[in-house]
């Protein structure tokens, strides 16, 4: 039997094709019991629609934007390039996708943003930020006015987000945990933590299994309390110098987000780059030729092309109320170290 369509719906629910179109784009004028009969029709024959196709019919086009930070990470710029890629192909399903960028430091101003987009009559929103109450507040008032919301790579749970695409953070701190402890072996047994900021809920995640697993399998380790830099270089000098200070050499730094070109100038102005054990996140240039370099022992990845791509299909799928192959978006972690970085990079 070939694929069903529209009037095997039809015949197997006994009403005409005008009513099933009616139902399959939610319009008004169908009885709840002539919408439960196609429904039903619809799951007995396991019929699957072309959105594409039914957006072109009808000349649908749907508006999504991404909002990412203003910074000058290389991890968001590799980000933007893959997301621009997606929404290339993504425009031959009828899909305009606007790449915005927000004041990093200004959540007020990206709020303003966020309102103006719901206002514009916008199908969708995918972003990475804080979640601050600001930026909370201003997802919902964007999930109440029935825009679906996507997360990415750092999770909003309590702003009204409908889906998260990135990697499970607290499981890559736990692995960012087993490898600082093996790592470290008999060397100093001090690890300075530090994160451009604790408002970011990966980062948050990263520390909380980070935590875990020192405290269970290597609790002869002290781990220092977060140092966060704000993204600025002269800080991060300053926090590190202090923390020196005070407590004295340490044998291990675990960076919980962006900021590896800075790190690699302060450890190297301390006489401590490629004497420390060293542990990032995200695959870029600079973490690649830290690696290369020998300075970083160990980058717990994550592939923008998938989340670019993931975005941009949960957002149709929400738009068009179709369900999410869960599969299909689940991101792996990557464990990369110099020994098995990709001959492509």
């Amino acid at each position: 039997m070939g694929r069903p369509t529209v009037t095997d719906i039809a015949r197997e629910a006994g009403v005409s094709l005008a009513t099933v179109d009616r139902v399959l784009n939610a319009r008004p004028g169908v009885r709840d019991k002539t919408i439960a009969a196609v429904n039903e029709a619809v799951a007995r024959l396991g019929y699957v629609r072309d959105m594409a196709a039914a957006n072109l019919a009808r000349g649908r086009i749907l508006r999504v934007a991404i909002l990412l930070p203003d910074t000058e990470s290389q991890f968001l710029q590799t980000l933007q390039d893959a997301l621009q890629q997606a929404a290339t192909l993504a425009s031959s399903a009828r899909m305009q996708v606007e790449l915005l960028r927000f004041p990093a430091k200004d959540m007020h101003s990206l709020a303003m943003m966020l309102a103006d987009l719901a206002a514009g009559g916008i199908s969708g929103v995918a972003l990475m930020a804080p979640e601050t109450p600001v930026v909370r507040d201003a997802l919902r008032a964007l999930h109440a006015a029935g825009v679906p919301v996507v997360a990415m790579v750092s999770d909003l749970p309590n702003s009204g987000a409908t889906h998260f695409v990135g990697i499970d953070s607290h499981a890559a701190g736990r692995t960012a945990g087993v490898l600082m402890g093996r790592f470290l072996g008999g060397k100093t047994p001090r690890v300075m933590v530090i994160a451009q900021s604790m408002l970011l809920r990966d980062s948050i995640e990263r520390r909380r299994g980070f935590d875990a697993v020192m405290q269970r399998d290597f609790p002869g380790i002290e781990v220092g309390q977060t140092l966060e830099t704000h993204g600025a270089t002269e800080t991060l000098q300053q926090v590190m110098a202090v923390s020196l200070a005070a407590s004295g050499p340490v044998g291990g730094i675990y960076l919980l987000g962006s900021g590896h070109r800075a790190l690699a100038q302060v450890l190297s102005e301390l006489g401590l780059l490629g004497r420390v054990v060293t542990i990032g996140h995200e695959l870029t240039p600079h973490t690649i030729a830290a690696l290369e370099a020998g300075w970083m022992d160990a980058v717990i990845a994550q592939n923008v092309g998938h989340i670019a791509r993931s975005t941009l299909r949960v957002l149709q799928a929400k738009a068009d109320q179709q369900p999410i192959n869960e599969s299909q978006e689940r991101l792996r972690l990557e464990i990369i170290l110099r020994e098995n970085l990709p001959p492509s990079l």
